[in-house]
């Protein structure tokens, strides 16, 4: 169980990582996945395993750290990977075009609809592309980003979307 749940883990984060235009280095899926963490919990009759307190997941140069991360699994095999800090930061060496870095203050996956969530200030980074806003959301199925700001954008404290994509070379 906790096995299958850090290769969920890492899936979900790999998934979160890779774009069309962008691949994360092949070998990084052949390399042992290390997690560390203040305290680590599994809930085998409720399929949950939780990691808190400074808790870094890495696998060859994909790494995660978070306050906690959860990984569960419904009854139907679904499962759903929640990572919460501030922020929580991910990061991966790409086959091209170098590293892609991320942050924001929760990442949500869900296998059932293979959407990653990223909430409150979110940020990815590839090369010197960047994109921004409250919130991005990735459909794993259908490769669609979506970035949105905060409802009260025009106000002081809220952000409006921001996006940076660099010319082709």
């Amino acid at each position: 169980m906790i096995r299958n749940n850090r290769k969920t883990l890492l899936a979900a984060v790999f998934i979160l990582l890779s774009s069309s235009t962008a691949f994360a280095l092949q070998s990084d899926r052949n390399q042992p996945i290390q997690i560390e963490a203040d305290q680590g919990s599994l809930d085998q009759k409720n399929q949950n395993t939780t990691f808190s307190g400074n808790v870094i997941v890495k696998q060859g140069t994909l790494y995660i750290q978070a306050a906690s991360v959860t990984v569960s699994k419904d009854k139907n095999g679904q499962q759903h990977m929640s990572a919460r800090g501030n922020p929580v930061k991910f990061g991966q060496q790409l086959e091209k075009n170098g590293k892609v870095d991320g942050q924001a203050n929760q990442v949500e996956y869900s296998s059932a609809t293979g959407i990653v969530k990223l909430t409150g200030n979110a940020k990815i980074t590839r090369g010197g592309d960047m994109a921004s806003g409250n919130v991005i959301t990735y459909n794993t199925r259908t490769e669609v980003y979506t970035v949105s700001g905060n409802k009260n954008a025009t106000s002081k404290t809220g952000r409006r979307v921001s996006v940076v994509i660099q010319p082709n070379q």
